[in-house]
């Protein structure tokens, strides 16, 4: 834990802001959103609550602002990926099936970037301010274009409706993260009826077959 002066200076204000951010970064490397509070992340970033409370206005503000910065981050690691991942001179249905295969592959490994777009909308966006809920979503658009200018790289089959299936494409990874991951009471269902082990999800499966789903669907409705 670390114990700071108060912050007198821009810049001073600055570093305490990156350090509640740190802090919260790595508290959801140990636990899922739903068990970060203010409370605990006061005490490990060395701050009273009321002052974490000065640099954001709640704790769905702290987590909207890593979201965006998980984000950009999945943004400026996910060219090099689909580069590797994409054959240009395949045809559609390969470069589709393929997209979709990147993309499933490289949210796998971005566990705190799949929690927080599962709790964007139902959690993270309540209990802020108009302010820093435009500010969140103004980010939001920004990196949905991000990722919709990749698409029509790798598929300009998609033409315009890029950014409407970015869109999709974000709030599928949220609900399929949420589906995939039970409650533990559903887990022991699951164990003591087998006949419901088909409504199980397994996120990649699930994930990288509804990605191609949605893909083709959006290159049908853009062929002329």
């Amino acid at each position: 834990m670390t114990t700071f002066q108060r912050a007198r200076s821009e810049e001073q204000r600055a570093i305490r802001r990156r350090a509640i951010l740190d802090t919260t970064a790595a508290m959801l490397d140990e636990m899922p959103v739903s068990e970060v509070s203010l409370n605990e992340l006061s005490r490990r970033v060395g701050l009273a609550k009321s002052n974490v409370l000065r640099y954001f206005e709640s704790r769905e503000a702290v987590l909207l602002e890593l979201l965006d910065r998980a984000w950009k981050q999945w943004m400026a690691d996910l060219p090099e990926e689909l580069a590797a991942g994409i054959d240009s001179g395949s045809s559609v249905a390969q470069r589709r099936e393929a997209f979709a295969e990147v993309l499933t592959q490289s949210l796998v490994k971005r566990r705190v970037l799949c929690d927080l777009f599962s709790a964007q909308a139902g959690v993270l966006e309540h209990n802020v301010s108009a302010e820093v809920a435009a500010r969140y979503k103004r980010a939001a658009v920004g990196n949905v274009t991000d990722l919709a200018a990749l698409a029509r790289v790798h598929l300009p089959e998609l033409g315009q409706r890029a950014e409407q299936l970015c869109s999709q494409v974000i709030m599928l990874v949220g609900a399929v993260w949420t589906h995939a991951r039970p409650s533990a009471a559903m887990l022991a269902a699951y164990e003591a009826d087998p006949s419901l082990a088909a409504l199980r999800m397994d996120f990649v499966f699930a994930l990288r077959e509804t990605l191609a789903t949605l893909i083709v669907g959006t290159l049908t409705r853009t062929a002329p």
